[in-house]
Parts: structure tokens; C-alpha cells; sequence
């Protein structure tokens, strides 16, 4: 958002993951908790939600050592990410790989 409370709105072509930036590493991200080709099928919201706290608990040099979930806190308030059911996750306890969530598999 811009200082007059305006998003900014991109679009990318599909299969151009070049035009992304930094969102491919997200995706990366997502992909090391649930490897291409695991059945979303049986994820409720709250594993969505644990992965999302996981995904966005990691402090990448390009944020500055801060987390997305630290900057959405700090941009719009603590209240945000408890309304999208999102938590801080403490660095020594990130979860990066699919046994965050082997009971679903």
C-alpha cells in the first residue's frame, strides 16, 4: 500500500515465473512443506493456516531480517494476522519440510 492507502495492483503472464520476483520463493517454500504432487484434498484451515504461520515466519535477507508476518503486524496491526488465523512462529522452532504436517499423510 502507497502513503494514500492505495494497493498496487501487478499482473503476471502465466507460466512466467520471471515476471514473480520474490513470490517464487514463497512458493518454494510452500513446496518444501508440500512437495509437488501431495492431494490438497484432505488440508482443513487450520493447516493452511499453520503452514502460511511457518512460510511466513522465515526472516529472508530481501525483508531486511524481518518476516512478512512481522511487517504485516507492523504495517496494519497485531489484529491482522490473528484475523487470517496466522501466528509468529519463533525462528528455532520453523518447520520447513513435509512432517509439519505428517499426520495428514
Amino acid at each position: 500500500m502507497d502513503v494514500r492507502g492505495e494497493s498496487r495492483l501487478f499482473f503476471c503472464d502465466p507460466n512466467r515465473s520471471d515476471q514473480k520476483g520474490r513470490i517464487e520463493k514463497n512458493h518454494t517454500l510452500i513446496r518444501d512443506i508440500l512437495p509437488k504432487g501431495t492431494s490438497f484434498d484432505n488440508l482443513t484451515q487450520e493447516d493452511i493456516n499453520l503452514v502460511c504461520s511457518h512460510v511466513n515466519s522465515v526472516k529472508p535477507a530481501a525483508l531486511n531480517g524481518k518476516s512478512a508476518h512481522e511487517l504485516l503486524a507492523f504495517t496494519y496491526g497485531e489484529e491482522i494476522p490473528k484475523l487470517l488465523g496466522i501466528s509468529k512462529i519463533p525462528a528455532e522452532e520453523i518447520c520447513q519440510s513435509s512432517t509439519l504436517l505428517q499426520h495428514k499423510f
